[in-house]
């Protein structure tokens, strides 16, 4: 900037002191950084089949290829909600079996969770990759945890995408810095941290200020909380909820605990957000079996 511009600021001189950063040629160059993460062997920035193999394939019509994910959790939830038949195969991810030909052929992103409805609409097999994409298709065709009112239905697909765009990457990201990131890359563990830890607090408040009942989506933003909600949509259980509540837990959870760190619940300051803290501990089922009072 020139030294007349509006913007031109004073840089602090241990700022002017430090080495710019300038990156190598190509992002290559960079990859060994990444050694000592706990998925380092298996990251590749190219797509595909890895090996030849196929998927198991159970009785039922519904075929789940997952793990205990958060990501994982949302399609389980809403399965085991739903009552219906469907048959749940682990894909260890920590040795890349999300790269063999049959999951790519199910989920050409090689993410868990893959589905595949082998009724689907038009009585040939459907595969579905993305969780949220797989909510919507079983909530559509089972009628059930979907509302049907049009500015609900509006609403619960604000919250599918608010948590698909913001709550589950940032709080993965977050994760991965506190916990997964290579150990001796402390500067970058650091930055990932603060950077990811801040907008996942920042996340957590709009939940809570949702749930404490904060807006009603009528674009009045002087309008006053009312009373706390019990969901996020109306007054009943939806999908919304099936897909956010696994990033909250995650939190209050021991996914993101390690022995010689502060736990995330602690690190983040959770107790502040008393609003979602209720809805997270109002949430016991038994597909869960989770005991609440530990929150």
């Amino acid at each position: 900037l020139q030294l007349g511009s509006p913007w031109a600021t004073r840089v602090p001189m241990a700022d002017a002191q430090r080495p710019h950063w300038v990156p190598p040629s190509h992002i290559e160059d960079l990859y060994n950084r990444t050694d000592g993460n706990q998925f380092a062997g298996i990251n590749q920035p190219t797509a595909g089949p890895r090996y030849e193999a196929e998927l198991p394939k159970g009785s039922a019509p519904l075929q789940l290829y997952s793990l205990a994910t958060p990501n994982g959790w949302k399609i389980g939830i809403l399965l085991e909600e739903l009552g219906v038949s469907y048959d749940a195969h682990v894909v260890n991810i920590g040795v890349g079996e999300q790269f063999s030909s049959g999951f790519v052929g199910a989920n050409p992103n090689s993410k868990i969770p893959a589905l595949i409805d082998h009724e689907g609409p038009d009585g040939s097999p459907m595969a579905i990759m993305e969780s949220v994409a797989m909510m919507l298709y079983l909530a559509e065709k089972c009628q059930a945890f979907y509302p049907s009112n049009p500015r609900e239905r509006c609403e619960c697909l604000q919250w599918l995408f608010w948590q698909v765009g913001g709550q589950g990457p940032m709080t993965g990201n977050f994760g991965h810095f506190k916990v997964y990131a290579p150990s001796h890359e402390v500067d970058a563990r650091n930055y990932g941290v603060a950077r990811y830890g801040m907008e996942v607090q920042r996340l957590c408040s709009v939940l809570d200020r949702h749930l404490a009942g904060h807006g009603d989506f009528s674009g009045d933003t002087k309008k006053p909380g009312t009373s706390s909600r019990a969901y996020l949509v109306g007054d009943q259980y939806s999908i919304a909820d099936m897909a956010c509540f696994p990033w909250a837990y995650m939190l209050w959870g021991k996914g993101y605990n390690r022995p010689d760190q502060p736990d995330a619940k602690d690190f983040l300051g959770l107790e502040k957000y008393v609003h979602l803290k209720a809805w997270v501990a109002g949430s016991p089922k038994p597909w869960l079996k989770k005991d609440s009072s530990k929150l």
